[in-house]
Order: C-alpha cells, then structure tokens, then sequence
C-alpha cells in the first residue's frame, strides 16, 4: 500500500484515480490546483504523485518544481495534449512517466505500481560504485576517480538505468521506452547520441558501455579473464 497525492482541476478524473487505487488499497489524499498541491505536501508525506499539467493559478510543471523543494518524490503527469515538446521538458525536469488523457486506469495504476518499487529500490541503494565510477543515486551526482562530473538529466538516467541492469543486454527501444518515456517519438540516433556523451562524461570507465551488435547497449562488469 503507498500514499498517492492525486492533483487535477478536474473532480471527475479525481475520483476516477481514488476510485481504483482505493481498491488495490493505496489511501489517496486530492488537490485541486497546484496550490493546493504543494500546501498538501508541506502538511504530510507521499509516496508518488499523479498530476496534471495544464491546471489554473499554478501548471503542473511549475508545481513539481516547488514540491521538489520540499521532497524528492516521485511523480506521474497527465495532459491532453501529446505533444512531444511537452513530454521532453517534463523528462528534462525530473518527472518518472507521463500519460496523456482519456487513459486506461488501470494502466495508470500499474505505471503508479512500477515508479513506485523503481523509487524504493533507488533508495535502498543510495551509492552504486564500479571501481573508480561513482552514482550516487540520492544526490544525483557522478564521480569520476573522485572528481565531480557534470552531465545532463538524461544522461544521468542512461548511466543509472544501465548500471542498475548490469550485465544485461538493453535493446535500443527499451532505453528509449525506460529512459526516456513509454511514448516518446524518438528513434535510434537519440540512444547512440547520449551514449556518445555519456562515454565522452566517465572516461575511462567508459571500458563499462559495451555496443551488443544488433541490440543495444550492456553495462558489462565482467572480468576480462572470465570472458576468455
């Protein structure tokens, strides 16, 4: 069971979402506006938010934006408008997954089960390290042989997504769908281009993002004598 912050101007949509998290038994607290939203998060905790973007008084951007100050929680955005100009920027801020309306409410609820578990998980791992490479999953920072590395967002988010499914062969079309959004309109290059950057930001650990011919991409920590 977790604790959802349901934010949307529009009540029925409101209820829709209560209505099936209440009954997988998840408690959901409302917000009608994204004022109201940030006054609920300074009065308790949650465990995701489902949010709307185009709200009155504040947007939905703007307001992940103030709760951020307050917590680091995870949350899911919803709009009617798909276009891919708005789900890049919300990607670009931080937001876990995005869905346009009408939706399915109950593939909301599973998105909600995923970010969920995914968020959990990154907590309990607050430090990942790989010889002289550092991710330091709590403040989103990257150390290179104990040196600060600045890189983007996204960049971020494809280092952590491989390093956390090591040694597993990612396809092209899984990274994109994981790092980048389940309906992102990107194709191959947007993979390979922050690959690139990614291997040009860690340097000599880039030994550790391994092109699979005809796949993907590996983050592969295999001993060099155990491959012989």
């Amino acid at each position: 069971m977790f604790k959802i912050l349901v934010v949307d101007d529009e009540e029925k949509i409101r209820e829709v979402i209560k209505t099936y998290a209440e009954f997988e038994g998840h408690k959901v607290v409302e917000a009608g506006d994204g004022l109201e939203a940030i006054e609920r998060f300074k009065e308790q905790e949650f465990d995701v938010i489902v949010m709307d973007v185009m709200m009155p008084k504040l947007d939905g951007f703007s307001t992940y934006k103030e709760i951020k100050k307050i917590a680091d929680t995870p949350v899911l955005m919803l709009s009617a408008r798909g276009e891919e100009y708005d789900k890049l920027f919300g990607f670009e801020i931080g937001i876990d997954d995005y869905v346009v309306k009408p939706f399915s409410p109950r593939e909301l609820m599973a998105r909600l089960n995923v970010i969920v578990k995914r968020h959990q998980k990154t907590l309990e791992n607050d430090v990942v390290e790989f010889e002289g490479l550092k991710i330091d999953l709590d403040g989103r920072d990257v150390y290179v042989d104990g040196e600060k590395v600045d890189m983007t967002p996204k960049e971020y988010d494809l280092l952590v997504y491989l390093a956390t499914n090591e040694n597993i062969a990612l396809s092209r079309d899984k990274l994109l769908s994981k790092v980048w959004g389940y309906d992102f309109y990107g194709d191959d290059r947007t993979v390979d281009t922050h690959v690139k950057m990614l291997r040009n930001s860690i340097k000599d650990y880039r030994k550790f993002i391994v092109t699979v011919r005809g796949t993907g991409y590996k983050f592969d920590t295999t001993p060099k004598d155990e491959l012989s």
